[in-house]
């Protein structure tokens, strides 16, 4: 059956202005990364609302960004993460923002940075005692934070940028890239997901246009195969009726994936990035589920729920952020909030969202 395009675009724009006044209103679940395994946990309500300003660089930097060059998590008690400093970063480089950008990388560098490997730690707390105090890194945002800083190298010729890149992306080649059932798998972090025989990832960590830029940078005999590998992994990794990705996998043979096991089987907060940065990278089979998943709610004028698990069919009980809204609308069309969310992990995903096409 056909349907009138205008009509489901002006249905699902009023849709997700209705799902993210309700998110506003009931504030947003998602999970932080804890010490040691880094496994999931929950943290407290998040009251998300609009400010002042657009989603646009200096909005966020205005709200999220401390002058030292820290990116605070205003969410999770002001603090920051290798995420956010990634974020940080790529937003400089795509606004021409060469300051702040050095200002972030010199924060980044000093406080985060591994002595012994070209990786950064995951989390700063500046309400501990050791405001590092877990050694454990977060792969997508070494990832992205390489990324970054390739692309600041060409925009800005400045190759002490591009060494440290190279050194990053050796980095997580040797450190987080493991064999398993005959594939190369990228490991979340270093420690905590290199089970036996079994390996947990995450969907979302898989940057494609990062890690395609990374195979221009270091050739496909470096890459090609972890790029290759994920993205036959990713294909599997269809859940449910539904058939969408869960925040967290465990890979259990050379075609066999799963839940990740004692952790919710929710499309959720992590998996949110998943189409999004498949649509960057035009890896359109990865998205095609989704986006018929969230077709069924704009279709039928209802708000996206913030989540689903894929085998009970639960929902949660609240809207997409701002944030995922605008992910949706980057996957279905339509017009995105337009005023940055006050929550970081939303407003973050705003900004993604506005700069990957």
């Amino acid at each position: 059956m056909g349907f009138d395009r205008r009509t489901l675009l002006i249905g699902m724009g009023l849709t997700l202005a209705t799902a993210c006044a309700r998110a506003e209103k009931r504030g947003e679940n998602r999970t932080e990364k804890q010490s040691g395994s880094r496994s999931a946990r929950p943290i407290e309500k998040r009251r998300e609302t609009a400010v002042t300003g657009g989603v646009d660089w200096p909005s966020f930097k205005a709200s999220f960004l401390d002058p030292v060059g820290r990116v605070v998590d205003n969410g999770n008690g002001g603090v920051s993460h290798s995420e956010g400093q990634s974020y940080g970063l790529l937003l400089a480089v795509w606004n021409d923002d060469q300051p702040v950008f050095d200002t972030i990388w010199k924060w980044t560098e000093s406080t985060l940075a591994h002595q012994d490997m070209a990786l950064f730690s995951w989390r700063y707390d500046p309400r501990a005692a050791i405001p590092v105090n877990d050694p454990n890194n977060a792969t997508d945002g070494d990832i992205a934070i390489a990324w970054a800083l390739a692309q600041a190298s060409r925009k800005w010729r400045n190759p002490a940028y591009a060494q440290r890149s190279s050194a990053i992306r050796g980095a997580i080649r040797s450190k987080l890239v493991i064999e398993r059932f005959g594939r190369q798998l990228l490991l979340p972090g270093l420690n905590g997901f290199n089970g036996e025989p079994n390996a947990t990832l995450n969907p979302s960590y898989y940057l494609w246009p990062a890690l395609d830029a990374f195979r221009d940078l270091d050739g496909d005999a470096a890459w090609g195969k972890i790029i290759g590998d994920g993205e036959a992994l990713m294909e599997k990794a269809r859940f449910g009726p539904l058939a969408l990705p869960t925040d967290w996998i465990d890979v259990t043979g050379h075609d066999s994936v799963m839940p990740a096991a004692g952790r919710p089987a929710r499309f959720g907060f992590d998996a949110i990035r998943v189409p999004l940065y498949a649509q960057a990278g035009r890896r359109t089979e990865l998205v095609a589920p989704i986006r018929q998943y969230w077709q069924g709610y704009t279709g039928n004028h209802q708000p996206i729920p913030a989540w689903v698990d894929v085998q009970s069919g639960e929902v949660a009980p609240y809207a997409l952020s701002a944030g995922g809204a605008a992910i949706a609308t980057n996957i279905l069309g339509g017009s995105a909030p337009d005023r940055l969310s006050t929550d970081y992990f939303a407003a973050s995903l705003q900004m993604l969202a506005a700069h990957l096409k």
